[in-house]
């Protein structure tokens, strides 16, 4: 199973849901990159992550343009602005889907209200992924009944 995610900037909500789906199951080959990435990580993410026991630390911020000619079962927008510029792939792409967040990177006020909406959105990820991977991923791994059918 792979699939990419998708954010403009690769640096916080994308790479969220990378290290949820990733945590959810080793087995999947999770990818994440931006239509224009930062080339950074935003430090709220790396440690809302932690917090949670994720070291998304190492990731790297990486371009869309790295994935164009790959295949993959799933490809997910994660914002707006993903969604709307999604690229053409050339490569196989099974489906598309878009699951939208609030970017925790825009929140103003103090720091304690800036770290609550990185949990917020933090947590809302954490759901949402958890939800696509039961419902998308682990079905398709459930084995077919004897008679041939999916009963």
């Amino acid at each position: 199973m792979n699939v990419l995610i998708l954010c403009t900037g690769n640096s916080c909500r994308s790479q969220m849901a990378h290290g949820f789906l990733q945590s959810f199951d080793k087995n999947i080959i999770v990818r994440s990159a931006g239509t224009q990435a930062a080339g950074k990580l935003n430090a709220g993410a790396v440690k809302a992550m932690a917090e949670v026991g994720i070291d998304i630390s190492h990731h790297t911020s990486d371009s869309v343009d790295m994935y164009l000619g790959e295949e993959w079962d799933y490809v997910i927008t994660v914002c707006g602005g993903a969604n709307e510029a999604c690229p053409m792939f050339t490569g196989k792409v099974a489906q598309r889907l878009h699951i939208g967040f609030d970017d925790p990177s825009h929140a103003e006020g103090t720091l304690p209200f800036i770290e609550s909406e990185f949990r917020r959105v933090r947590d809302e990820i954490k759901n949402r992924f958890y939800e696509f991977y039961i419902k998308e991923i682990k079905k398709q791994e459930l084995p077919k009944c004897s008679c041939g059918g999916s009963c």
